[in-house]
């Protein structure tokens, strides 16, 4: 049997680490050749690399255009480029605010509408936005990040209602707190960063953080041809934490 992506072209942004290393590195392993996206100077060996920062229209223009052509056109669309926040409400001043939504919301729209004169060229064309559990579950300080992963899982339901005629599926994803180097970042900055990563594995039902691999396959899942009556849903790959509610241990 072929590979799920045999064939297939797709372009990840924020590609160069966590989340999106993990779903650019398992669809080429699927078949598919894969362009990265991300403000880091260089990208990892095996991989069509674009520099460019979601928040700069003309960037993101460029780097999608030389990345469709040196793939020779465009399948798959991830949008996973992103930055965190804490805080509760009063926490975030205007500034970051306009920032994170600039990075997480209207970064993706930049980056949708470059791809997608290529995409509706392609028979196989997908589109998968990373969401997040704070989308669908109210975690403590996390009222701006909460506020953008809920504008895009919106953002994701209109999508996929104006593109499903064209023959474009637009699904998300919501991965719990998964072990990425964001979290990492967060861990280290804590008094007790042992007790703080006990803290996050214990909030979720399966007791651990999610792997970004898991993430990955759930994202290969909703780009394969092989879903092709699936779109407009979210995947949640959070180990029940969006779903469950367990009683304590006695």
């Amino acid at each position: 049997m072929n590979p799920p992506l045999d064939g297939l072209r797709a372009l990840v942004t924020g590609g160069a680490s966590g989340i999106g290393l993990a779903t650019a590195t398992l669809m080429r392993e699927q078949g598919a050749q894969v362009a990265l996206l991300d403000m880091a100077p260089s990208g990892p060996d095996g991989f069509v690399y674009e520099r460019a920062d979601v928040t700069d229209d003309a960037e993101v223009r460029r780097a999608v255009a030389s990345a469709i052509k040196r793939l020779g056109g465009l399948d798959i669309l991830v949008n996973n480029a992103g930055i965190g926040a804490q805080g509760g409400i009063e926490d975030n001043d205007d500034a970051e605010w306009h920032q994170v939504f600039d990075v997480n919301v209207v970064g993706m729209v930049r980056v949708t509408r470059a791809a997608l004169p290529a995409l509706r060229r392609s028979g196989s064309a997908a589109i998968v936005n990373t969401a997040s559990i704070v989308a669908t579950a109210g975690l403590p300080s996390r009222a701006l990040y909460s506020a953008t992963k809920g504008a895009v899982l919106a953002m994701t339901l209109s999508m996929a209602a104006d593109l499903i005629r064209e023959g474009i599926r637009v699904n998300a994803i919501n991965p719990g707190t998964a072990d990425t180097p964001w979290i990492g970042r967060l861990l280290e900055q804590a008094d007790d960063p042992a007790g703080e990563r006990a803290a996050l594995e214990a909030r979720q039902p399966h007791g651990r953080l999610v792997s970004p691999d898991e993430v990955a396959a759930a994202v290969a899942f909703l780009a394969s041809p092989a879903s092709g009556s699936t779109t407009g849903t979210a995947l949640a790959v959070d180990g029940g934490m969006a779903g469950l509610r367990l009683r304590p241990r006695s």
